[in-house]
């Protein structure tokens, strides 16, 4: 599995409860269509984070990169359907900072015995 980070703040033009329900529609959307696998939107709990990674964390969740792709190349259509539910939260957001991040060991990277040479060459 892989997962698409983003860190983000609200801009203030839309309460908490409103960002979130307009994030949720998006990931359903776009589940339902099998364009990402899931999703998650997590918020900081007692400042317990740096300061530039933002107020809220959302997980996206993609089986491989080509799902990811998928994904990116529906919302780049911006047509009638698509443009409400994406715009509703990317115009709602500031401060975004992203990362990809996969399983590991993922079905590409074999398994091996670990060696001395092995774990050499892996740094």
């Amino acid at each position: 599995m892989n997962y698409y980070h983003i860190w983000c703040n609200l801009n203030g033009q839309k309460s908490d409860l409103e960002f979130v329900r307009a994030f949720r529609e998006w990931m359903n959307y776009l589940q339902e269509r099998d364009l990402i696998a899931g999703y998650r939107i997590t918020r900081k709990k007692l400042g317990l984070a740096p300061n530039d990674l933002g107020e809220f964390h959302l997980i996206i969740e993609v089986r491989d990169l080509t799902q990811l792709d998928r994904a990116f190349n529906r919302a780049a259509t911006r047509d009638g359907e698509v443009e409400p539910l994406h715009a509703a939260v990317y115009s709602a957001v500031k401060d975004l900072r992203f990362a990809l991040y996969r399983d590991f060991p993922d079905p590409v990277r074999a398994l091996e015995e670990e060696t001395p040479e092995s774990h050499a060459s892996s740094e």
